[in-house]
């Protein structure tokens, strides 16, 4: 390269020395110069984030390096005057995060040909050969014009075009023949991006509060804010936003939000892209913590240091959203209403509709008239033609939530207009999504405004806590609907005719209210919920309902999957907790909807079926009246009886079916359905092999329906528990409940209840029943010979909580077991290692609860000596628990160090 016709390039970065570049040009090999020089920049860059420098300058800096290295890369080939060198996109807007994409546009006059396709060819080569993540087309203005005009997105992209070199006169042909005098009419490309917007917001959920939020793409990211540019820009024709300050569009307090959540969002995505050390857009659980640190965040008694990062994260998004919102709005009005008749609708002195758009009758509304800063929100909730609030009015709303003090708050005119929004008839939760994004909800309830954008640093809780309490009020209002009916049979029938449908609801906004503080948030949140109940004159038997579902909220799920709800004790014991059928459809209801509101994947078939159980178990003991309490020995006969009827449909004797009965436990016939034991006895009668005895079927009780069932007949009671757990997981099972059973003749019967890994029941299929089978039949021969347990890499999220593993141990006098249970990060062939200890140290499973939440597991076992007592010698217990939760977080410890190494079962 003859650097004497290169002309230097205008641009001197502080960091790179231009002249000293020039003659390593000249006199050294180039590309190992260009690459040399892009490393040497990027770990400045790298430097100067670490040290905390404003990250405008650091992307603004480096999208004008990478025009520099194009600048000498272009002059290696030799171009006319009909073509031109363009960055678009965000490259276009001089913005280069680490690893964007560095998006250009290569030129050509119409009439151009194919004179330049070999130097084009070997500049995109050379330009991947140096290390550019170049995304690259070549196009003549014609084919601009043609992809454009049909493309929204392509139109979007040369909207940023900026020349870099070669002829700038195309640069602008291009611009004229793409604006919107000549194609996407501002009307047209406003519904095109709206659109796009809420199609890419449908994808995360309609949600900023993911718990792994897309920095770029999800609601209050930076593509919304992007978004913001585009339209403005194109509608006020200007080229920055600091163009129109001052004519109307936005604020003061609105351009400071605005470039204070991009300079945040902004330093959030430098810094993953520097530490993923790819395009990542993500911000995953191992860039939290690792950007807490770099943020200066510390743990502290306000919470982890990553919890304080992520909260002001979610703040900054949730500000960004609610300004993304009132500025569309804006573009919208002016452009659609702009030049139309207006469609005055009054409603009331207050408010009026403006093409069905409501906004105030004058600026001074609410300070005349605080009590309209709630009424707006009845107002929509009761009239479904209300398409939303103009822009205007929406600012005035937040201008003016600072009336919503003490003295607003304690006026008996305000209570009754709040708890009239929970007896709106439409969009009740759209009406509290407006209210905490415009700021009333979290001025007029304090506590709900402290858990505003407030994570939970898990895999269980998949939402920030405020997203998760709208999400659960969300979910009672779905119970309302038919279409809801299929998947929520009980919870659609109780909500459909419960009297009085806002004491849920109110619960719902209570139940966590009070999380974050310390102490325990159930007990916390019900002094709140009887506080709000005594101040917004609920009756004493309601606010006593309130608070006690508020306080309980988490009785019904830890029941339903902790303890044994075959057991007619347990089903007793709960409904003396309950008191009777209103408390317990109250809390059914509520129970559901937290589920299935903190975490989609908690909420499926198998737990289903477990609240199943429980509620109508409950609701019988509740019938029967508590006094009359189920006798065991009741329960027993009429499952014999039952059973009998069964097999003597299948001309099995009474006689045979007793023999096979007489040396099993009452357990057996206490927990198991009629139909499984008719079932199982007419298989243990055909069975004449010494191998173990294997069904596999969904579950035939309605009661546990949700699940594959796995039935193991086989002698040594001490190994097949190991035996089994590992097998099945080698065959990536999940294993929702076990029930073991030790019959007198020195047999074991256990019950597996599995799910596949997407947490289904495997369905009638024949050839993975077969593998199952196989599998434990083999496993099963070799029990008590082998010394490792299955071994699968873990996830990556799961081994972000590398929390300590933690047991606890208590003798049960009436069942006379010893309960174990275990909680700790989950992995692959958890219960497997579990098994195996109890293996090595003689103990015997005699039930188990196995329950996973998130990245934890609380599984719960009931075990005994090889005698069948309770372990009595403390030594023992002690021994036992320390030898768990060494070898567990071992195993955690080894996962994150290195590769998992797998060898013999």
């Amino acid at each position: 390269m003859n650097m004497a016709l290169v002309p230097e390039y205008a641009y001197q970065p502080l960091c790179f020395n231009q002249q000293r570049f020039r003659i390593d040009l000249q006199n050294k090999v180039k590309i190992h110069v260009f690459k040399d020089a892009i490393c040497g920049v990027d770990t400045h860059f790298k430097t100067r984030f670490e040290e905390g420098e404003d990250v405008r300058s650091l992307v603004n800096a480096r999208a004008a390096f990478v025009d520099l290295i194009l600048h000498y890369v272009w002059y290696q080939y030799s171009w006319d005057d009909d073509i031109c060198l363009v960055a678009v996109g965000g490259y276009g807007r001089g913005e280069l995060h680490p690893q964007s994409d560095i998006d250009i546009l290569i030129l050509l006059d119409n009439n151009v040909g194919k004179k330049y396709d070999d130097a084009l060819r070997d500049l995109v080569t050379f330009l991947w050969d140096i290390g550019l993540d170049i995304g690259s087309s070549v196009r003549t203005l014609n084919e601009c014009r043609e992809i454009a005009k049909d493309d929204v997105t392509v139109a979007t992209n040369l909207l940023e075009a900026r020349r870099l070199a070669g002829n700038d006169r195309l640069r602008d042909q291009l611009q004229t023949i793409t604006g919107p005098e000549k194609m996407w009419p501002m009307p047209e490309f406003f519904n095109a991006k709206w659109d796009e917007q809420r199609q890419r917001h449908k994808k995360h959920n309609n949600t900023e509060c993911n718990l792994e939020p897309n920095i770029k793409n999800a609601p209050g990211g930076l593509r919304d804010l992007q978004m913001i540019n585009w339209l403005a820009k194109r509608y006020f024709s200007v080229q920055t936003l600091r163009q129109l300050e001052g004519k109307d569009f936005f604020t003061e307090r609105e351009f400071a939000v605005l470039r204070n959540s991009e300079a945040f969002l902004w330093r959030v995505r430098f810094g993953v892209h520097l530490l993923s050390g790819r395009r990542e857009e993500r911000l995953l659980f191992e860039y939290q913590r690792e950007l807490a640190k770099i943020f200066g965040y510390e743990d502290s008694d306000e919470g982890l240091a990553v919890e304080q990062f992520m909260h002001e994260y979610y703040r900054s998004v949730i500000a960004l959203r609610e300004l993304n919102d009132v500025l569309l709005q804006y573009l919208e009005e002016k452009i659609f209403q702009e030049n139309v008749n207006k469609n005055l609708v009054p409603i009331n002195e207050r408010f009026q509709l403006r093409d069905n758009y409501i906004e105030v009758t004058r600026k001074n509304v609410f300070d005349k008239n605080p009590s309209a800063l709630l009424e707006i929100f009845v107002l929509m909730g009761n009239d479904p033609s209300i398409l939303g609030v103009r822009a205007q009015t929406i600012r005035l709303i937040r201008d003016r939530r600072a009336l919503i003090d003490k003295n607003f708050r304690a006026n008996p005119e305000n209570r009754a207009m709040f708890m009239a929004i929970f007896s709106i008839n439409y969009g009740l939760v759209t009406q509290l999504t407006r209210m905490k994004r415009y700021g009333v909800l979290g001025r007029y309830l304090p506590e709900f405004g402290k858990i505003i954008g407030q994570m939970q640093h898990d895999l269980f809780h998949r939402y920030t806590v405020d997203a998760h309490t709208l999400l659960v009020i969300r979910n009672m209002r779905r119970f309302t609907q038919p279409e809801e009916e299929q998947q929520f049979p009980i919870a659609a029938h109780i909500v459909r005719n419960m009297e009085k449908p806002e004491l849920l609801y109110i619960a719902g906004l209570f139940h966590d209210i009070a999380k974050g503080r310390g102490g325990d948030h159930s007990e916390l949140g019900a002094l709140d919920a009887e506080r709000f109940g005594h101040a917004h004159g609920l009756m004493g038997n309601e606010i006593r309902l309130v608070t006690w579902l508020v306080e309980k909220h988490l009785l019904m799920s830890y029941i339903s999957q902790k303890k044994d709800i075959s057991d007619p004790g347990v089903v007793r014991d709960f409904a003396l907790a309950v008191g009777d059928q209103r408390r317990l459809d109250y809390l059914y209801a509520l129970t559901v909807a937290d589920m299935c509101g903190t975490n989609p994947q908690i909420w499926n078939s198998w737990r289903a079926s477990l609240m199943r159980q429980l509620y109508q178990e409950t609701k019988r003991a509740l019938r029967r009246g508590l006094e009359n309490t189920v006798d065991r020995q009741e329960v027993i006969e009429e499952t014999q009886r039952l059973a009998l009827l069964r097999l003597a449909d299948k001309n099995v004797s009474d006689v045979l079916a007793r023999k096979i009965w007489q040396d099993m436990g009452d357990e057996y016939f206490i927990r198991e359905s009629h139909i499984d034991i008719a079932n199982q006895t007419e298989a243990l009668i055909n069975h004449h092999d010494d191998k173990p005895l294997i069904l596999i079927s969904e579950t035939t009780s309605k009661k546990l329906e949700g699940a594959t069932q796995i039935f193991v007949w086989s002698k040594d009671a001490r190994h097949i528990f190991c035996a089994a757990t590992t097998c099945l997981a080698q065959l990536n099972l999940n294993i929702q409940d076990a029930k073991i059973y030790q019959s007198a003749s020195g047999y074991t019967l256990d019950t597996f209840y599995v799910l596949n890994d997407n947490f289904e029941p495997l369905g009638d299929d024949a050839e993975k029943y077969k593998e199952i089978h196989d599998a434990l039949q083999a496993e099963l021969a070799l029990a008590g010979e082998y010394s490792n347990v299955v071994a699968r890499r873990t996830p990556r999220v799961l081994k972000q909580f590398n929390i300590p593993t933690r047991t606890s141990l208590s003798n049960d006098i009436v069942g006379t077991y010893t309960v174990l249970e275990v909680i700790s990060p989950d992995r692959p062939g958890f219960l497997a290692t579990i098994a195996q200890i109890f293996m090595e140290d003689d103990i015997v499973v005699r039930n188990a609860r196995i329950s996973t939440l998130g990245e934890r597991v609380e599984d719960v076992f009931f075990i005994t000596d090889i005698y069948g007592a309770p372990l009595s010698d403390p030594e023992q217990c002690k021994n036992l628990q320390n030898k768990i939760c060494r070898r567990l977080d071992r195993q955690v410890e080894q996962e994150l160090l290195g590769p998992v190494q797998t060898g013999a079962r």
